[in-house]
Formats: C-alpha cells, sequence, structure tokens
C-alpha cells in the first residue's frame, strides 16, 4: 500500500516540477499517527532554496489533497538532498564535478571503495582523480553503488 502511495506522490510532484528546472530525487513517507511525506527535489546546474522548497510544497500539497492521497492528516517536507544524503541521479553528478566523494561500485562481482576528487562526467561514466597521486579512476554508472560528497569547509 505505501508503495503505491509513494508512487502517486512521486507521479504528481514529478507533475509539478515539470515546468521548473528541478527534477525529483526521491519520496518518503515517514509512519505513524501523522503521515511525513519527505520531497527531495534538485536541480542540474544550482542549489535549491527554501522559498522554491515552500512553492513546490504548496502545489504538490494542493494536488495531494485534490487526488485523495491520504484520507486525514499529514505533513509535507520539501527540501534538496543535501550533502549527507548520496547522490541518486546523474543529473547530480555534473554539478559536483571538482568537490571530493566517496564512490562504492562493484567491480567483477566484488565492492570496491574509492575516495577522491570527481574530476569529469560523461553519459555512462565518472572519472575520479585519486587524491594519493595523479591517477584517475573511470567507473561506469552502471557499477556505481553510492557516491557520497565529502563537505569541504574551506
Amino acid at each position: 500500500m505505501q508503495n503505491e502511495v509513494t508512487n502517486r506522490i512521486s507521479e504528481l510532484a514529478e507533475s509539478v516540477l515539470s515546468t521548473t528546472d528541478f527534477f525529483l530525487v526521491d519520496v518518503e513517507i515517514k509512519g505513524g499517527d501523522t503521515p511525513e511525506v519527505w520531497v527531495s527535489i534538485d536541480a542540474e546546474d544550482r542549489g535549491v532554496n527554501m522559498d522554491e522548497c515552500a512553492e513546490v510544497s504548496n502545489e504538490l500539497s494542493f494536488l495531494m489533497d485534490a487526488h485523495d492521497v491520504f484520507s486525514g492528516r499529514y505533513r509535507i517536507n520539501v527540501s534538496s538532498p543535501g550533502l549527507s544524503r548520496p547522490l541518486v541521479d546523474r543529473r547530480q553528478y555534473p554539478k559536483n564535478v571538482g568537490r571530493k566523494a566517496k564512490f562504492k561500485f562493484k567491480k567483477d562481482g566484488e565492492y570496491n571503495k574509492v575516495e577522491g576528487i570527481l574530476k569529469e562526467v560523461d553519459d555512462d561514466h565518472v572519472i575520479v582523480g585519486i587524491d594519493d597521486d595523479e591517477s584517475t579512476k573511470k567507473i561506469l554508472f552502471d557499477d556505481l553503488v553510492e557516491t557520497k560528497i565529502i563537505p569541504s569547509f574551506k
């Protein structure tokens, strides 16, 4: 049941975002007496500000009410994914070129990890500059399991 509701909210969110430069990253529903809907949005070439999140939240909430997604009360939270969340959409990678990240990937049935600077992104790969020398590692998107940006406070 929750999967159906999540899919329905995703569809409604996609329709709201279709007129913006944002894309849907994730929808989560956290249970309880009053369900909490967490919607993560991002843009390909910039960040997402609070006013934009509030606007998307208002529009999405209106559509959810109109489509009777929940029979009672719920809370909705729209935000950017934040640095603690892994990159889950290929469109998130280009704006993070030049940033340090941890990459977990599967190659020949084995899990591997590498940490370095995201140097390049193309349709099929990411190229990571390894910190300890001048070498690079080319990783297929299809092999990536998780990518997390490492915050830099310089």
